[in-house]
């Protein structure tokens, strides 16, 4: 499919506009004198094909932040819908809850004492390593058994790291802390001992937002989550993506919803009360009743939060296209909702990604109180994120005559990652000079 637009500025919206209408289609884009602008593009499409987009012609990922300068400007609700429509064609149900999320935020950043500057940053800690590589994951991961010879040098690289972040931010408050990836409890017992311990020697982690992911269940034992315990881990997360074994089985996770029942069962026997599990819609060979039912299993371990995800197609994965269609995605998007909402939770953040399934987003739902911070600080842009490991990317927020966000992206590549550490740090160092 080739899609002529007017200037390259509109380049980028175009593409992403045109894949979501086809999420199939090859696309190609080209600037021609008579071309189309997005908003024209996506008129044209609509009436092509018959169908409204959720999100209307939004193609970035964080359309709360639209919503939450409207929430600060105290906009009414109503009259919030109907701008949502006219400016970006985004539906009534996506604007009501664009809004209701943006308020949330609104409410719990401040309860943080949180204001945009300088003054404070989270630390992201990123372990690109997995038991195996799921097929829809575009993360720069690595499976265990290809990289366990370099395990004990990526920790001391990481080390580096940490120790020269503790330096920038020296006179900066530490707000909260998230430890991804990958799979970071792939770690041995000894080897998450000194990574936790090493966090705490450079920061000064009391009453700090403590995340672990513990995603895997074949990766947790009562000994990790003792350690995890003991060194002021408050929140864990435990993913399932789904509960049905076909599943598992084919998008490559070795491991049965049994695993996952008894691993959340450990977990709150060492006395974790804030543990969030993850499940996406739109898997390969699933349908509703597959769907209810992985609510229903997960409904009888009572999470205190629940991440729902729309199946992301991205070039990096093993899945190559969009299988499910995307009134299927959106009824189990509903279910997952009216679920959230019986369990009594709420919903407190959303990001959309590009290739997402049907045009949709990813919602965090949590019972009040239970919500992750980092997860809104991340989404809003309101706070630098100072990121450490392969992969990870670092953003500085600096206040000028207007706010500006900066960024440092480590190398991908966990191999090229342990040869250009000394260069990773030095990007930081610049960054933040």
């Amino acid at each position: 499919m080739i899609i002529t637009t007017d200037s390259q500025k509109h380049t980028y919206s175009s593409y992403h506009i045109a894949k979501a209408f086809f999420p199939n289609e090859e696309i190609e884009t080209r600037i021609e004198e008579n071309g189309e602008d997005p908003r024209s593009l996506y008129l044209r499409l609509r009436k092509e094909t018959g169908r409204d987009l959720p999100w209307g012609m939004l193609t970035g990922v964080r359309p709360t932040k639209l919503a939450m300068g409207k929430v600060k400007e105290q906009m009414p609700l109503e009259e919030f819908e109907h701008w949502f429509y006219e400016n970006r064609f985004v539906s009534r149900e996506k604007a009501d809850l664009a809004y209701e999320i943006a308020a949330k935020e609104e409410e719990l950043i401040k309860r943080a004492g949180i204001t945009t500057g300088e003054d404070s940053f989270s630390l992201y800690v990123n372990i690109p390593f997995c038991p195996t590589i799921c097929t829809y994951c575009s993360f720069p991961s690595g499976a265990i058994a290809d990289y366990a010879d370099v395990m004990e040098e990526y920790l001391s690289c990481l080390f580096q790291e940490l120790a020269a972040v503790s330096e920038i931010c020296e006179k900066k408050k530490l707000t909260s802390i998230y430890i991804g990836g990958g799979t970071p409890t792939t770690l041995t017992p000894s080897q998450l001992e000194r990574l936790l311990s090493e966090i705490q020697k450079r920061f000064c982690t009391d009453g700090v937002e403590f995340t672990l992911e513990a995603g895997r269940p074949d990766t947790i034992t009562k000994e990790k989550l003792q350690i995890a315990k003991a060194h002021g881990i408050s929140r864990i997360s435990i993913n399932p993506q789904s509960m049905q074994q076909k599943t598992l089985d084919v998008i490559g996770r070795r491991h049965s919803p049994q695993q996952i029942q008894e691993a959340f069962a450990l977990a709150r026997e060492e006395g974790f009360d804030n543990i969030n599990m993850d499940v996406i819609m739109g898997l390969p060979g699933e349908d509703l009743e597959d769907v209810k039912d992985t609510l229903q299993k997960i409904g009888r371990m009572r999470p205190d939060s629940l991440t729902v995800h729309s199946l992301s197609i991205k070039r990096t994965s093993q899945i190559f296209s969009q299988t499910t269609d995307a009134q299927t995605v959106e009824q189990m998007l509903e279910k997952a909702a009216v679920f959230a909402r019986n369990e009594g939770m709420e919903p407190y953040y959303l990001y959309r990604q590009k290739g997402i399934a049907g045009n949709f987003e990813n919602t965090g739902w949590a019972v009040p109180g239970k919500e992750c911070l980092y997860n809104i600080l991340i989404m809003e842009e309101i706070q630098s994120i100072l990121a450490v490991g392969a992969g990870a990317s670092t953003k500085r927020l600096q206040q000028t005559d207007v706010l500006q966000i900066k960024r440092s992206h480590n190398v991908s590549n966990i191999k090229e990652y342990l040869s250009r550490i000394d260069e990773m740090i030095e990007r930081k160092m610049i960054l933040f000079s």
